[in-house]
């Protein structure tokens, strides 16, 4: 009693930390008194609730968990569609020299980065309902969330040079072939990489600064760097501040620019004499539109449940996160898969012959 009367003399929450401790791994020092002043079992309390190092813990559906066994297999059929549609598409335009085009080049670019954003969480959420493998290390959340985030990021950059590249073919068709072509479409992607890494790569410095203790529960089934924020038991100004700065100044401005070149199409679109030919130039679009709705959608709706959503119930929080990270691998190359016709037609002639081969050797035997 008298070591809980001491440590609240000098602070109500190191009491907390000393009756909640969690597993200490590696300390450092943040002090609310000189040690050397302190107590030596204040400094032991301090020691205990001080570190940067933990374990989290991740949460799979609340009140459903009899029933993560068979949720498994539902998310492990998406992961396959992501992983097979993807997987498909980069294959596609890498080998048909017909698609080395900027419209084709960015669509591989976007499947690529669908298939690293889904295999970095997609296998930990599948042990998680599998086998209640909840534990989480530090260092693996911090590296998941800096994939989650720039992958994020990368997409966010790519989507935008694809609304752009609608622009020019739509707007200024004679100058597409000029402004667009495949090293400046490779460069963008280079562009895009290095935006992406640049601002959120200073997102997992941020959180090791933070001390940890009492709750290590995250509201989701992977690490993102406002769930894990909010566990941490020192200030988290500069980390609220510096994700809000990054995501306005990547996604913000994205959107903003994506709107910007639809507001110019539409516009263009509707001075077409023709109605045939508004319709095929809207058409041109549907495809773009519907990953970038696709991917916003649920960005801004996990954004909002983040910072309104604190009396929403939890599975909100995994529902929403879940639909945000697979839904656009998942629904990406179906989009394009139907939409455009030299993809669609590609992957029908890859099954036909393959369907001929089956036959020829069942024929044959």
């Amino acid at each position: 009693m008298l070591q809980d009367r001491n440590v609240k003399i000098i602070s109500p929450r190191w009491l907390l930390c000393l009756r909640h401790p969690l597993q200490p791994m590696n300390s450092f020092a943040v002090s609310v008194a000189s040690p050397s002043s302190s107590p030596p079992h204040l400094v032991s309390a301090m020691s205990s609730c001080n570190f940067t190092h933990a374990t989290f813990l991740l949460i799979g559906i609340p009140g459903l968990e009899e029933a993560h066994f068979w949720f498994g297999f539902p998310l492990l059929s998406m992961y396959a569609v992501a992983l097979f549609g993807n997987c498909i598409v980069v294959f596609i335009v890498r080998t048909e020299r017909s698609l080395h085009a900027p419209m084709y080049l960015f669509l591989c670019m976007l499947a690529a980065i669908d298939l690293a954003l889904s295999t970095s969480t997609m296998p930990k959420i599948l042990a998680l309902f599998w086998f209640d493998s909840r534990e989480i290390t530090f260092d693996a959340c911090l590296a998941q969330m800096f994939f989650i985030h720039t992958l994020s990021a990368i997409e966010s950059t790519i989507l935008l040079a694809m609304a752009f590249d609608r622009y020019v073919a739509i707007c200024h068709p004679l100058r597409h072939a000029a402004v667009l072509n495949n090293t400046v479409t490779v460069q963008i992607g280079m562009v895009a990489l290095v935006r992406g890494s640049l601002f959120f790569f200073p997102l997992p410095l941020l959180i090791k600064r933070l001390a940890f203790c009492h709750s290590n529960v995250l509201s989701h089934s992977y690490c993102v760097h406002q769930d894990v924020m909010k566990l941490a038991y020192t200030d988290t100004l500069p980390n609220v501040v510096y994700g809000l700065t990054a995501i306005l100044l990547v996604m913000g401005v994205d959107v903003m620019f994506i709107s910007l070149s639809y507001f110019l199409i539409i516009r263009t679109v509707l001075q077409l004499p023709s109605k045939s030919e508004r319709a095929k130039a809207f058409g041109t679009c549907v495809s773009h539109i519907s990953v970038v709705l696709a991917f916003y959608v649920p960005l801004i709706g996990l954004s909002v449940v983040h910072r309104f959503g604190n009396s929403l119930d939890p599975i909100v929080h995994v529902l929403m996160g879940d639909v945000y990270l697979l839904l656009p691998p998942v629904i990406n190359p179906i989009i394009y898969g139907a939409k455009t016709k030299q993809i669609r037609t590609r992957v029908l002639a890859m099954f036909k012959i393959s369907c001929d081969k089956d036959i020829e050797a069942g024929g044959n035997t």
